[in-house]
This record gives C-alpha cells, sequence and structure tokens, in this order.
C-alpha cells in the first residue's frame, strides 16, 4: 500500500497509507489528514491513488496554495516516488511502496520522529472515530442542545445509545481486530469528555499530566516521568479539549490569548499555550488533585515529614503564626499548604485568594475567592492583589493566598501585621533565604517606593515560619527544613532551622536515604507559648534523629 509520510513544522515525522479512495488534506475534521494553521485551507488538495500505483495530486482552490519546490500547483498533476509537495507549513512526500516497507526512508536516531509514527490500524481507528463522530453530531446536534438542561448520566446514557446505533450501522465496515466497546468509550471521551485524557485523569497513581502535542503525553507516576501510550486524534483535537476545559470558568484561548491558566471540576491545576507562542503543537499540562485532599497522616506515610515536625507545624498553624511554604516547581507546597489549612480551628472564618481555585479547605466557615483575567476586550481582570486588599474588609480571621508571585506579596505582609495572625501562603523558591530574597522582590513589584531596609523589617515582622519543601531525585517530596525567622541583624536576616531533612546517600534502585534532624534550637516564641499557659510538648525541640516513617502512622494526641 502507497504512503505519505507527514513532516510537520517542528521535525516530527508520521506515516500514513494511502487506501484506493480519495485522501482528504485540510483543516476540517472530517479530512483524512486533518491539519492546523492560517495557511492551511478547510479542504485544501486531494490525493488520488490509481490502479497503476501511481497518485494523482490535486489542489482544492487553496488559498494559499500548495507547492512542489517554488512552483504552485494548478489544477492536478501526477506524483512520482520519494516526490515532496509543501501544505502551509508541512512538507508531506508521496512513496509508491508498501508502508512496511518505510522504515529504511526515515533517518534513524530521531526519538521524535519514532514517537509520531501512527500505524496503519490506529489511523483506521482515528478514521472511524472520526465517521462516528460526525454522525453523532448528525443524530444529536451536540453543539444545539442546552446540556445544562440534563444530568451527566442522561446525557452520557443517550449519547451513549446514538453512539451504538451508529456503529451497529456500519459494523460490517468495523475490521475485527477492533474493540467495538473501547471505540464506543473513545467516542464518548471525546464528544462529552476529554478524550484520551479521561483513563489517565481516573488513573489515582497518576500525579501529572503533561501533553505535548496530539501524539505526545506524558506522565508522572509516583515521582517519574514516563510516556503515555494515549494520543489525541490531532491537534485540533487538543484545543478542542482545552477550550472544554476552560469554557465553564469563563476564560478562552486563541491566538491573541495564547496562554490560560484553569482548573478542573476536581480542582486539578490546568495551563495551556497554543499557536503560534507553542512550536510543537498545543501544549497542556494538568496537575491533578486527589477528589479526597491529603491528609497529614498521608505525608507521615509517603514520608514527607514526620511526627514530630507535623506536631510542630499543627502548634504553629492553631497558636496563630504566620507560616510561609517555599519550593520549587512541583515539590508539593500546594498539598502541604491544604494540609496546614487543615490545622485552623473551625471557629475562625477563613478568606482563600487563588489565581485558579486549587484549596479544598474543610472547614464550615470559609469564602474562597478567584483572581478573574481579562475579558476578550483586555479589561476587567480583577488581580490577586486586589483580592487580598478586598479580604481585609470582609473581617477575616486568617488569610491564605494560594501563591504569592506579584504585588500581593506587599498586601499580605500588611494583613500578617496588623492582627490577621497565622495567615499562610506558598512561595516559589529554593530556599528558605531565597524565599525571604524573593519576598522582598515581590514587595518591589508593588510599585511602592520602599528602602530596602523598611521591606525587610516588615518582612522580619510578619514571617514567623518558612516551611520548605522539595522534590528529589528519586521522585519522592519531603519537607527539607523548617525555619523561624527571628529577627534583623543590620541589614540582614537572622533565621534559625528547627527540623531539616540530611540526605545521606542512595539505595541500589535509587531511592534516596536520609533522617529528619531535629536540630535542638527552639523557637522565640516558644517562651510566649510557655506564658500564655498553651499546651506544647518542649520535647520536640530536642536533638534526636526520626528517620522517614515507612508505614501510615496517627499524629500523637495533643
Amino acid at each position: 500500500m502507497p504512503y505519505i509520510a507527514l513532516t510537520d513544522p517542528d521535525g516530527g515525522v508520521r506515516k500514513l497509507p494511502l487506501t484506493g479512495a480519495p485522501f482528504s488534506i485540510g483543516k476540517l475534521r472530517r479530512n483524512d489528514l486533518c491539519l492546523s494553521g492560517e495557511l492551511i485551507s478547510r479542504e485544501h488538495v486531494t490525493l488520488i491513488p490509481d490502479a497503476g500505483g501511481g497518485c494523482r495530486l490535486r489542489d482544492l482552490d487553496s488559498r494559499n496554495g500548495t507547492f512542489i519546490g517554488s512552483e504552485r500547483v494548478c489544477g492536478e498533476i501526477a506524483l512520482k516516488d520519494g516526490e515532496t509537495f509543501r501544505v502551509g507549513p508541512y512538507r508531506i512526500t508521496y512513496f509508491a511502496g508498501a508502508l512496511e516497507k518505510a522504515e529504511a526512508t526515515v533517518q534513524p536516531g530521531s526519538a521524535r520522529q519514532d514517537a509520531a509514527r501512527m500505524t496503519s490500524e490506529e489511523m483506521e481507528a482515528v478514521k472511524l472515530r472520526r465517521r462516528i463522530h460526525e454522525g453523532l453530531l448528525r443524530e444529536l446536534d451536540l453543539r444545539r442542545t442546552d446540556l445544562s438542561q440534563h444530568s451527566p448520566d442522561e446525557i452520557r446514557r443517550k449519547t451513549g445509545d446514538a453512539v451504538r446505533k451508529i456503529v451497529a450501522g456500519i459494523e460490517s465496515e468495523i475490521p475485527r481486530r477492533i474493540d467495538r466497546e473501547r471505540l464506543i468509550k473513545d467516542v464518548l471521551d471525546e464528544a462529552l469528555g476529554l478524550g484520551p485524557l479521561e483513563d489517565l485523569l481516573a488513573d489515582p497513581e497518576i500525579d501529572e499530566i503533561m501533553v505535548n502535542s496530539w501524539d505526545k503525553i506524558y506522565i508522572e507516576r509516583k515521582g517519574k516521568i514516563v510516556r503515555s501510550d494515549k494520543r489525541f486524534t490531532d491537534n485540533y483535537q487538543v484545543v478542542n479539549v482545552i477550550r472544554r476545559i476552560i469554557a465553564p470558568i469563563g476564560r478562552r484561548i486563541d491566538e491573541s490569548s495564547p496562554m490560560v491558566d484553569a482548573r478542573l471540576a476536581d480542582g486539578s491545576r490546568v495551563n495551556a499555550i497554543i499557536a503560534p507562542l507553542a512550536l510543537t503543537g498545543p501544549t497542556l499540562t494538568i496537575r491533578k488533585f486527589s477528589a479526597d485532599p491529603f491528609k497529614v497522616d498521608d505525608l507521615l506515610s509517603f514520608g514527607t515529614m514526620n511526627q514530630i515536625m507535623a506536631q510542630f507545624l499543627r502548634h504553629c498553624v492553631q497558636y496563630r503564626k504566620n507560616c510561609i511554604i517555599s519550593g520549587g516547581t512541583g515539590s508539593g507546597k500546594t498539598t502541604l499548604l491544604n494540609v496546614l489549612s487543615s490545622f485552623i480551628p473551625d471557629r475562625e472564618r477563613i478568606v482563600s485568594i487563588e489565581d485558579a481555585a486549587e484549596l479544598k479547605l474543610g472547614q464550615e466557615h470559609v469564602v474562597s475567592l478567584e483572581a478573574k483575567p481579562p475579558n476578550i476586550e483586555g479589561e476587567g481582570a480583577i488581580p490577586i492583589r486586589k483580592l487580598v486588599i478586598n479580604a481585609l474588609r470582609m473581617r477575616p480571621d486568617r488569610i491564605i493566598v494560594g501563591e504569592a508571585r506579584g504585588g500581593e506579596a506587599l498586601d499580605m505582609l500588611q494583613a500578617m501585621n496588623t492582627g490577621h495572625d497565622g495567615s499562610l501562603t506558598t512561595i516559589h523558591a529554593n530556599s528558605s533565604r531565597d524565599a525571604l530574597s524573593r519576598l522582598e522582590t515581590l514587595v518591589l513589584m508593588a510599585g511602592m517606593e520602599l528602602p530596602s531596609r523598611a521591606i525587610r523589617e516588615q518582612i522580619s515582622a510578619a514571617i514567623d515560619i518558612i516551611v520548605q519543601t522539595a522534590r528529589l531525585s528519586d521522585g519522592s517530596r519531603k519537607v527539607t527544613s523548617i525555619t523561624e525567622l527571628t529577627g534583623m541583624e543590620g541589614d540582614t536576616f537572622k533565621t534559625q532551622d528547627i527540623y531539616v531533612f540530611r540526605q545521606t546517600g542512595f539505595r541500589d534502585d535509587g531511592a534516596v536515604i536520609g533522617e529528619f534532624v531535629t536540630t535542638g534550637n527552639v523557637p522565640t516564641f516558644a517562651e510566649e507559648w510557655k506564658e500564655r499557659g498553651l499546651p506544647v510538648d518542649y520535647t520536640i525541640f530536642q536533638p534526636a534523629r526520626v528517620a522517614p516513617p515507612q508505614r501510615r502512622e496517627s499524629l500523637p494526641k495533643e
């Protein structure tokens, strides 16, 4: 069977078999090959194989044309074996030989090319899904149906019945090797859900999903990144899934606004970026959050920290110490913030402020605020800073800012210094010292011309504890230090570590070996707790080494 080799703008190669029927190429999904881009027409070009093994190319009066070399194709011409033509930014080479013999024609050594290949069986399944999906649109016209009038179960049941009816009508055309139930599920996932991501989102062992392009999906499982065998039909489907995610929260993505942050219904964090910024295709990253948020016992069983550290952090939150959780991307900051927030007493009023709502607080008296991006005219944005200022008028006992990354840091510090003790936030930094430096930089972003000394005094007066997190080389996440900010010495911050994690080596399987260490430093506010008669077990500050727990344990009762 003859085939074509499609070279994407980024150099990736796909091989597609040509059947005896005309093979259509264009932007519409009903084409055999759906390509995206401003230079691609809805119906751009058709390849017509003939019985003698040759192939004719017919340009369908495309606006931007089809080219062989520098010559534009007019009407219909015969293609030679190995001849290449261009459609927008794509190069397509026609081969008269069988697809099975094609491996020798692709230069070896390119992981990108290997990853991009689609087998004839996969291509057959893709065509079937497209055909069934188009039949489904005609049957139900999902785009005109008011889905809000039906429950998700009713919609899926009705749509499933329609898909089964369509499949039954083309039963004789479906190869036996294709699983009918799997085909039906794939169509339903594409029509009503997030396509191939549905199975990944349902897998509790997957922490993160990374879509680099339609055919390159990676997952993080237990701290390790591996490639998934899932793939989308094309880039058009990826963009549709992105739009389906962001539509319920009133956000948009297009060429004028090609980046967006959003969340799924379960709170999972979503970031998407498309052309012209994403050169390899629409890119989607999903940081999954458990439907049942992690609790402190879960962190103990994971070895993220030990019981003594957890007990100390519980004291800090309950007795209203201002805490910053610092760490790199994917180090578990938001998960830890959610756990620490659970220590806040139920009687207190909590106002949480986030760019994309992720926190799941179990207390009853909680007000959750979410920043608003600009509308299509670029107006109406309400950033986190405005929400922090407004939160001060809402009589909060605690203010929780999901992440400080701009001028809101100044307002957060002022809130901590004016009666809102026990507030919490996260910040991107690689150490507790870096966290203080970054906080100082963020305050400057507020546009206030404050002297450096004044900013540092504000930070010193506001922040009590810095909890540093990290993702180690084996994929595990640890609280690597709990540090107290004790004041200023001249223009320099004074700090002392209360607990640290010390790495001592690696096991044969690459797992990190280490231990949590109690340094023996007693926080300066321990005397304050004592004077107020608060029940604090001071043995938690004694310099003893405790290995990370290997089994699930509960915190000691206070």
